[in-house]
This record gives structure tokens, C-alpha cells and sequence, in this order.
């Protein structure tokens, strides 16, 4: 069964990054999402790098999602807003 990885990262409390003291991150079956959301999950990483990209917001979160295709791991990082509801739900908040 494949899955998709969800991490959320930045933000004012800088969520998942070098000397955080929070991560954020959980994980979700791709079989498990709606057929919108998955089209999503495959849409988003057919764009070119760089397409998602936020603009400049200050304190703006951000999502890195990761999946396994043909063996390999695959990352994007889109903006929060562009996240499907399904694929932020899956995601947790924990002390490291």
C-alpha cells in the first residue's frame, strides 16, 4: 500500500527545522483520500520544481510531502494554502 508522508514545516515557531523543538508530521494511505485528493497528490508532483512555491509571506507554513514511486522517494513542499484539507489532518504536533 502506498503512502504519503506530510511534514509541516516554518511558521513563526519554525516547525521542523534545524533547532526546533517541535515537529510536525504524520502520514496517510494514498488509497485512504478522497479521488480529488488523490488526483491532487499525483498532480503535484507532475508540476516542475519550484511551481508551488509560496510567495513571500512572512511566517507562512509550509507542507513537504513525500512519496515512494518505482522505488524511489519523491518531495515537493507546497504552500499550506494549496494543501487538501485530508493531507493536513493526518499531521501531528510533537516535542522532539
Amino acid at each position: 500500500m502506498s503512502t504519503v508522508k506530510v511534514e509541516k514545516i516554518g511558521g513563526l515557531a519554525g516547525f521542523g527545522l534545524p533547532g526546533s523543538k517541535l515537529k510536525s508530521s504524520g502520514e496517510t494511505a494514498i488509497s485512504a483520500l478522497s479521488p480529488a485528493d488523490q488526483a491532487w497528490v499525483e498532480a503535484v508532483f507532475q508540476k516542475p520544481r519550484g511551481s508551488q512555491e509560496a510567495g513571500n509571506e512572512r511566517d507562512a507554513h509550509c507542507y513537504r510531502i513525500t512519496r515512494t514511486k518505482n522505488g524511489r522517494d519523491q518531495t515537493v513542499e507546497v504552500p499550506e494554502a494549496k494543501v487538501p484539507h485530508a493531507l493536513k489532518a493526518c499531521v501531528t504536533d510533537k516535542l522532539r
